[in-house]
This record gives structure tokens, C-alpha cells and sequence, in this order.
């Protein structure tokens, strides 16, 4: 195949254009191209008044026209495919490792220790996505939570109720990989090429589910509603592990655990420091959901293609590092979406936001996320970030009154330093619903007065961010994990041997695409040290 890069196209376009085009630029006949693939689709925006989309194109010619026509061009090469590493087998006899926590790390893990045959057992203590879309609908309308079942725990992990944004930072082997499993299990494949990819909360059940009948058809077990309750340890590392479900406590021998239980397991990350597992505090940020008419985002980013049908809902991503040190960021833009209940405690509200495949909701919205240092919490220990979350998550609840409502102010209320006492042209959207408050109350000092300092910075970059009748709503806490699990940086373990610390919980992603790639190259690593035991007891 050739790869043809940076190949402009106007938004009106389809599979013939795009093939006209890059003949054009080659110089050949349509007729010459046995197959033509989008490798990478993105909206190059940045000429309002030139809006219009950048491919990479994979054409496939005879072998022997492909070399006459490359001879001496530099506008086009072949294409190498990245393949993912080659991942060892599971030696005979292995012990089967036990994977915990079936969010985007855990469930990658598993299915790669599945195909490697490892028959890994993946213990989640929510429950599987369909269930969980049922206890997650009736919380939002009846404000009733259930603890083991919610935004933040069940198959799919905290990911399975937002955007599902598939873009990182990182560069990793295993992401062209994952890409593929999540699109063979049912995520859109517009996910393979897109550059901003997103699957949709509408589109995750669908491919979770494809996710489990995958790790379950390779020899792999699930079950739900068990969670991690002790370790058994011996001098040189794990020997069994304690699990609890609605049948009671069991005890399993476990040499191999991959420990991906995302950022909200308290309750697990207090039996772990019991337990002697070696912790450490680590930043993260807290900030607040702004909400405004997607059709003004659409405006400030699209100019008069705003609400062109191949264009969809805009998006923004903005950040600014203020005078005084704090940083302060948008997170997790949600356009055509809505703001939601993320919480796992009674008394205690965190909020996040989600969307569907097609953004065609309303309201966009964003956290808003002030940067928060260890120096800032308060205490001393790894859990004292979880206790300065749970401080402003108590405060955020009562300010919203109580059933899971959600305290919510008016920009520019919350610009002025008053209260707001009633809303205008937007509609809050978060569930189960908002109580009219002053959000400064919800929030440590500083950052309160940070993301008032940030507002008109953004306010300069995306026109009207900062309209009066505009929406904050708080307080958001767990954009990420505010501790991190140490671990060895050539085989993946803890302080504690055989225990792989791995995602976002532990500190080590910031995203869907990001945790999986951690699953992955942890499981990866768990392979290698069994087959590396193996071949010692030879």
C-alpha cells in the first residue's frame, strides 16, 4: 500500500473525491488503484474562513506500479502497518492470574492473558453493563444510589459513562492493537482513523459486551459482584488473595495479580496500605462542569460552517497557567452531552460529564480543573488526597441539598462573587438535578479564585465562554487518582511481588486508550516473569 499524507478535501467529499484527488497528486488513473483506505481523518479549522478536512490515504497498486511510481517522488511512500509486540505464552501449569477491576486496563489485560492462554480469572465488584445502565437510570431518577453499581464501578469502569475519547498523549506499541479489539468488539470504526476517535456512552455497552464474550470464548472467567478484600502474603510475595461476594468470603491462591481498579476503590486502597503494599501521595486537580449551547461552541470554532453536517458537534480544549503557579485546564470536553452524578458514597457528590456517538445533545460541556498539589492536602500519609476529595465532595452534596442534586451557578454569578438564585437560556443538564448556589463554597480557596482568573483567558480564545447565563456546576474531583502504587520500571511490580500495580488508580493513565495500554504492557510483563519462573524450575 502507499501512503499518501496531508491530502486536503473540502467538507462536501466522499470515497471518489478523495480518490481523484490523490491520482491527482500522484499522477495516475483512478483505474490504476486496486483499493483505496482513510488511514487518518482530521478538520483542519484553523482559517474560520477555510474550513476543511486533512487525510492520510493508503492506495493499493501492482506491486510492480507501485515501484515505477515511487521511483524518485517524495510526496508519497509505502506503508509499513505497526504491529504490536510479540507477546510470549503462558507457560504450561501457570498459576492463573487474577485481574481486578474490569475498566479499560483490566479488561485489555485480560484479554491478552486470555489469548495467551493464561485462563486469567477477572473479578469486577459492579455489576455487567446492562445491569449497570439500569442502576445507573434509576439513581438518575430516583437519587437513589446504589454503592456497587453507578458511574464509577461496574463493567466498563468510570470510561463506560462519558465521551469515551480514545486520544492520548502517550506513544505506545500496543495502541494500534486495542484500537482494532474495541472495534471488532463493537465500537464504531471510525475510531480506527479518526484523529480525535470517541466511541459514545451509547456505543460502549455494545462493545464491552464484545469485550467479555471475547476474554470468556479464549478460556477466560468474569465474575461480578466480587471485589478484592485482603492479600496473603509470604516472604517472597503473594501467595493467595481474599474476594467477597453476595455467597460469602473466599480464599484463592494467586501468585500473579494485575491490580487495575481504577481511581474511586477507596475501600480497597485503605485494605492495600493495611496490607503493607507501598503508596505515595500524587497531584491531581479539582475543578467544575461549565455548560453552554453547543450551537456557541459550534459558532466560536466553525465561524459560517458552523452546523455543517460533516463537521458535527465542535470541540475546544484550553488551559492557561496563571501568575500566582496554579494551572488550570479544560478536561474531558463533552460536546452535544450532558453533566452527571460520578459518585460511589452516600453523603459524597463528584460529578463528570458523558455524550453519545453522535453529540447531538444541547449543551456542551467541560471540567473546568485547578491543579492540586500533595503540599495542598492537608495530611500526611497516600490516602490524604482521597480525604481532601471526600471533604469537597461532602461540601458540593450539601450545597445541592441533599438526593444526589448538584450545587449549580450562573458564570456570571459566579464571576461576580454572589449566588445565583435562578437560571436562564441554558439548561442544566446534570441528573438527577441542580439547586441554585454559590460555588465558591465548594471549593478550596485557591482554586476557586484560579478558575475565576481563567475564565476570561478562555473567554479570549473561544468567543462567549464566558456569557452570563452560561452554567458551572460542582465539584469535580476524580479526573484522576490522587495516589500512586510504585512500582519496579522493567518488570511491573510493586513492593509487594507478583502484584502489578496498573491504570489509572494506580497512577499510571489518564484516559480509556491510555489504561489500556497500561493493561496491556502490564499483562505483557506478567507473561514474560512467568515464563522467566517457568524456565528457572526446569
Amino acid at each position: 500500500m502507499i501512503l499518501i499524507q496531508n491530502l486536503r478535501a473540502p467538507l462536501e467529499h466522499d470515497l471518489q473525491t478523495l480518490l481523484n484527488l490523490a491520482c491527482r497528486r500522484l499522477q495516475i488513473e483512478p483505474a490504476a488503484v486496486k483499493e483505496l483506505k482513510v488511514l487518518k481523518k482530521s478538520v483542519d479549522a484553523r482559517d474560520k474562513a477555510d474550513i476543511h478536512f486533512v487525510f492520510h490515504l493508503l492506495l493499493g497498486l501492482e506491486d510492480a506500479a507501485a515501484e515505477e511510481l515511487l521511483a524518485g517522488r517524495s510526496n508519497a511512500e509505502i506503508y509499513a502497518e505497526p504491529q504490536p509486540p510479540a507477546l510470549p505464552e503462558a507457560p504450561k501449569g501457570i498459576l492463573r492470574p487474577v485481574v481486578v477491576g474490569a475498566g479499560p486496563a483490566g479488561l485489555v489485560a485480560a484479554l491478552i492473558l486470555a489469548k495467551a492462554g493464561a485462563r486469567p480469572l477477572l473479578i469486577e465488584r459492579g455489576r455487567p453493563v446492562e445491569q449497570r445502565q439500569r442502576d445507573v437510570a434509576a439513581f438518575f431518577a430516583t437519587g437513589r444510589l446504589d454503592p456497587s453499581s453507578n458511574a464509577l464501578f461496574g463493567e466498563g469502569g468510570a470510561g463506560a459513562f462519558s465521551d469515551g475519547k480514545l486520544t492520548t498523549g502517550i506513544k505506545s506499541p500496543y495502541i494500534p492493537f486495542i484500537l482494532k479489539e474495541f472495534a471488532k468488539a463493537g465500537a464504531p470504526e471510525e475510531i480506527l482513523y479518526a484523529a480525535k476517535p470517541h466511541i459514545g456512552t451509547d456505543f460502549l455497552p455494545k462493545m464491552l459486551k464484545g469485550l467479555r464474550e471475547r476474554i470468556l470464548s479464549l478460556g477466560g472467567e468474569i465474575r461480578f459482584g466480587t471485589r478484592l478484600s485482603g492479600l496473603v502474603l509470604r516472604e517472597e510475595g503473594l501467595r493467595a488473595v481474599w474476594i467477597e461476594s453476595e455467597e460469602g468470603a473466599e480464599e484463592l491462591p494467586c501468585e500473579r495479580l494485575l491490580l487495575c481498579i481504577g481511581h474511586s476503590a477507596r475501600d480497597t486502597f485503605a485494605m492495600l496500605r493495611e496490607s503493607g503494599l507501598r503508596m505515595e501521595q500524587k497531584a491531581f486537580s479539582i475543578g467544575l462542569r461549565i455548560e453552554h449551547p453547543q450551537a456557541l461552541i459550534d459558532r466560536a470554532q466553525y465561524g459560517e460552517f458552523a452546523g455543517h453536517p460533516a463537521l458535527g458537534a465542535a470541540e475546544y480544549k484550553l488551559s492557561c497557567h496563571l501568575p500566582g503557579g496554579r494551572s488550570v485546564y479544560s478536561f474531558c470536553m463533552c460536546p452535544g452531552g450532558r453533566v452527571l452524578a460520578a459518585t460511589s458514597e452516600e453523603g459524597l457528590l463528584n460529578i463528570n460529564g458523558m455524550s453519545a456517538f453522535a453529540r447531538d445533545g444541547e449543551n456542551a460541556n467541560s471540567a473546568l480543573l485547578c491543579s492540586v498539589e500533595p503540599g495542598d492536602f492537608g495530611g500526611e500519609g497516600p490516602l490524604a488526597g482521597i480525604e481532601f476529595q471526600r471533604r469537597f465532595e461532602k461540601k458540593a452534596f450539601e450545597a445541592g441539598g441533599g438526593r444526589f442534586f448538584a450545587p449549580a451557578q450562573l458564570v456570571g454569578d459566579f464571576l461576580a462573587g454572589r449566588e445565583s438564585r435562578a437560571f436562564g437560556a441554558v439548561r442544566p443538564s446534570f441528573a438527577p438535578g441542580v439547586t441554585p448556589a454559590d460555588l465558591r463554597a465548594c471549593l478550596p480557596g485557591f482554586a476557586a479564585q484560579a478558575i475565576r482568573e481563567a475564565l476570561p483567558q478562555f473567554a479570549r480564545r473561544v468567543r462567549g465562554f464566558t456569557d452570563h447565563e452560561s452554567v458551572l456546576t460542582g465539584v469535580e474531583t476524580r479526573s484522576s487518582s490522587p495516589l500512586r502504587i510504585p512500582r519496579d520500571q522493567i518488570s511491573l511490580q510493586s513492593s509487594i511481588f507478583g502484584l502489578y500495580p496498573c491504570g489509572e488508580g494506580a497512577g499510571y493513565a489518564g484516559g480509556i486508550l491510555s489504561a489500556a495500554a497500561d493493561g496491556a504492557r502490564c499483562a505483557a510483563a506478567l507473561l514474560e516473569a512467568a515464563q522467566n519462573s517457568s524456565k528457572g524450575r526446569e
